[in-house]
């Protein structure tokens, strides 16, 4: 049976505590998305139906042409051949000539990519520019096998992946090192953490350089008198330790029955009754004989047993709670199992006694 999870209560003060590098992305530091359409060739006849896949046969064309074989006009049946996207995050700061993996995914009907060679591929940013070449051996986490009159598939044959094969052709332009001034984003936006964020800045480096902006932005701005760049600043703020803050939350997914609980989440007191009506249905068929020398028939005659079960249960009151542990043991009290409890839940949240938030997944 799905159990209630629970979030323990801090026994200390900073239970809640964390690094400001855990909790904050740094403006101009992030990914980047690159995307590609390829080939993949070498395949053992599980690659792309040329007939239903037009634009395999076309890239393939195209391919050859540039390589000085004219195929136009002839009929192509090659089934080794696979058209790919590739797709590949540019991490932050990378160099060029450094290496990244790349994840290739069939876009035609190919049954598998085993064995199979990607050729080079141009990576394409968001502004249409060149980032990256990939090209290498398509590895693959499935598998699949073929015969007359069965067939075996584990995994997703049609996927892959190119572990470094992807080389760094441009570099993206931003200096971190340069910038004057730049933004803290809050990963969980919260004013109370936004302000903590700022103050414990602001107390270690002895300056007003950090202002919060919003529940999920810290303007950070570099102190003229700093022995150092932005680079620096970071480096030696990052490491501060704040409390973090977050608004009282339940979560509840209705397909599992799972229910997580914030530690913040309070209830006042309220009395709760949940009954269950059990109906049971048994069928229990009887076969008729008939009297000698009667010349009837053997018959099957139905019976249905029906039973209507009601437990009868008083109203249990929910205490006015003061920690997450004593609103969870009055819930716990009421002996119901998670999926009622969600029920339970939303309708003390409608009565207004539940100082909380609910999200349903």
């Amino acid at each position: 049976m799905t159990a209630l999870l629970l979030v323990p209560q801090p026994s200390v003060t900073y239970a809640a505590a964390a690094r400001i590098k855990d909790v904050v992305n740094i403006e101009g530091v992030r990914d980047n998305q690159l995307v590609g359409y390829g080939l993949v060739v070498g395949l053992n006849g599980t690659g792309d139906g040329l007939n239903n896949s037009p634009f395999t046969k076309q890239s393939l064309q195209a391919m050859l042409e540039r390589l000085g074989v004219n195929t136009r006009g002839e009929n192509m049946r090659t089934g080794n051949v696979a058209a790919v996207m590739v797709t590949a995050n540019l991490s932050a700061f990378s160099t060029q000539g450094s290496r990244l993996d790349v994840n290739v995914a069939s876009l035609g009907d190919a049954k598998s990519l085993q064995g199979g060679t990607l050729l080079v591929t141009p990576l394409l940013g968001a502004d249409g520019e060149v980032y990256a070449i990939a090209q290498g051996s398509v590895t693959i986490n499935g598998f699949s096998a073929e015969g007359d009159a069965a067939s075996v598939v584990s995994g997703v044959p049609t996927t892959g992946r190119i572990s470094s094969g992807g080389l760094i052709e441009r570099e993206i332009g931003f200096v971190l090192g340069a910038q004057r001034t730049l933004r803290l984003a809050l990963r969980n936006p919260d004013l109370t953490t936004s302000r903590r964020i700022a103050l414990a800045i602001n107390d270690f480096i002895g300056v007003p350089c950090a202002t919060p902006e919003d529940p999920a932005t810290i303007r950070l701005n570099l102190p003229r008198n700093f022995n150092g760049n932005i680079v620096d600043l970071l480096t030696d703020i990052e490491q501060l330790v704040i409390e973090t803050d977050l608004p009282a939350k339940i979560v509840i997914d209705e397909n599992s029955g799972i229910i997580v609980m914030g530690k913040d989440v309070r209830v006042s007191t309220v009395a709760v009754a949940q009954s269950n009506l059990t109906v049971t249905i048994a069928e229990s068929p009887m076969v008729v004989q008939p009297n000698p020398l009667s010349l009837g028939q053997t018959a099957v005659e139905p019976r249905t047993d029906l039973s209507v079960n009601t437990t009868e249960t008083k109203l249990a009151v929910v205490p006015e709670s003061v920690s997450l542990q004593q609103l969870v043991d009055g819930l716990n009290a009421l002996g119901i199992s998670p999926r009622d409890l969600i029920a339970i839940l939303q309708a003390v949240k409608a009565s207004g006694a539940l100082q909380a938030e609910i999200e349903v997944l």
